[in-house]
């Protein structure tokens, strides 16, 4: 069964709510650099972003399926979930690994949208991927945490009042592996700023909201520190997988969109007394991108339905990534050149989403990276770092 047979109301649903955010729209954002406010609560007030959430917190209760067929429609639609996606799955930090009194006290608000649960403070330029080597560092004080350091690359922090945060409690060299001696707090950033945090905005090649952060002696209190302490390693891996697959679903629905454009602009366009598209030259590229498209999108959905079956999905989750964002992005450059001198052109949309799109092959995790991981997990050769 095709995936697009999956969640069809759902899926109607968000083409409808997305067609009231057409291209200009995302155009005039872009020009701007400014937040998609409106999208971003049109989603919230349909419930599509707390799909996740158990219903006894306000949420849908429904698995990673659902949430993957709404990025994808998302995307396919021409709009970009990447403003608002870990509004989906930030919280499960909190819904797998607090404690009974920070998921009352959280997720109804994240689940209705009165909260925004939307930064995840992992990466510092000192250490990138190699998570280990994070040195942003909080200190027991009494009833509070004492944090000191720097995060680069957090998305969506000016526009988040909750922050998931690693850091370490224990120095690296005290602990007896690399991964032990790093926390999970839950920083309230509308108490942090001007109080010891810093947010600077980073101006990349897309309108993305990326931020770099600055710690300087900032007080959280214990309380929110969550699951225990010098075990936060482990809870933000399983949060990791979530966020590479409903990614996977973003690029998935990305590389539907080129293909849709593509197809109808090659049908169309007439040159030399015929349609483009009756040249082999150009159908061709189209045909690969959308077999290739295809068959990501049965990697995305198989590591989606081992996650919520429970099943350990790291390599699954890493693979969906590596493919789908692969078919996006010779989708995007298929596209690009079957517009010609058109894909360039803002009022196309296409240049927007290539640009948006290319960013997946670096973040969440680069491919490398996702090669490293399947040559030494899977294929038993040496680790090569």
């Amino acid at each position: 069964m095709s995936t697009e047979e999956t969640f069809p109301e759902i899926r109607e649903a968000v083409r409808k709510l997305c067609a009231d955010f057409p291209g200009t729209y995302w155009q005039a954002l872009d020009r701007e650099r400014t937040y998609p406010t409106e999208f971003v609560r049109a989603l919230t007030e349909a419930g599509f972003l707390s799909v996740l959430i158990p219903e006894e917190f306000g949420g849908s209760g429904l698995g990673l399926g659902a949430a993957t067929a709404i990025l994808e429609e998302i995307h396919r639609s021409g709009c970009n979930g990447g403003a608002c996606h870990a509004q989906m799955y930030t919280m499960g930090t909190v819904l797998k690994h607090g404690n009974a009194e920070q998921k009352a006290k959280y997720l109804p608000g994240v689940a209705d949208g009165s909260l925004r649960l939307q930064a995840f403070g992992v990466t510092e330029p000192g250490a990138g991927t190699d998570t280990t080597r994070i040195r942003t560092f909080a200190r027991r004080e009494g009833d509070h945490y004492v944090v000191s350091g720097q995060k680069i690359w957090i998305s969506r922090a000016e526009h988040s009042d909750l922050m998931v945060l690693l850091c370490r409690t224990t120095p690296r060299e005290e602990c007896a592996k690399s991964s032990d001696g790093m926390s999970v707090l839950l920083v309230d950033m509308r108490e942090a700023v001007g109080n010891g945090l810093t947010i600077r905005p980073i101006r990349t090649m897309l309108n993305h909201a990326t931020t770099e952060l600055f710690f300087d002696d900032l007080k959280v209190p214990v309380e929110n520190l969550i699951g225990e302490e010098g075990k936060g390693f482990r809870y933000i891996l399983s949060g990791m997988n979530a966020e590479r697959i409903l990614i996977a679903s973003e690029c998935i629905g990305d590389a539907k969109f080129f293909i849709d454009r593509a197809s109808a602009y090659a049908r169309d366009r007439n040159v030399f007394g015929r349609a483009i598209g009756s040249n082999q030259g150009v159908q061709f590229p189209i045909a690969r991108a959308y077999v290739q498209a295809t068959a990501a999108e049965l990697v995305v959905a198989d590591a989606a339905a081992k996650f919520e079956a429970g099943i350990n999905c790291g390599t699954e989750a890493n693979m969906a990534k590596l493919v789908a964002s692969e078919a996006s992005w010779f989708a995007a450059d298929m596209c690009i050149q079957t517009h010609g001198g058109f894909g360039f052109a803002e009022e196309y949309d296409v240049e927007r989403k290539f640009r948006e799109t290319r960013l997946y092959q670096v973040a969440p995790i680069s491919t490398n990276l996702i090669l490293s991981h399947v040559a030494t997990h899977v294929l038993d050769l040496p680790k090569s770092f």
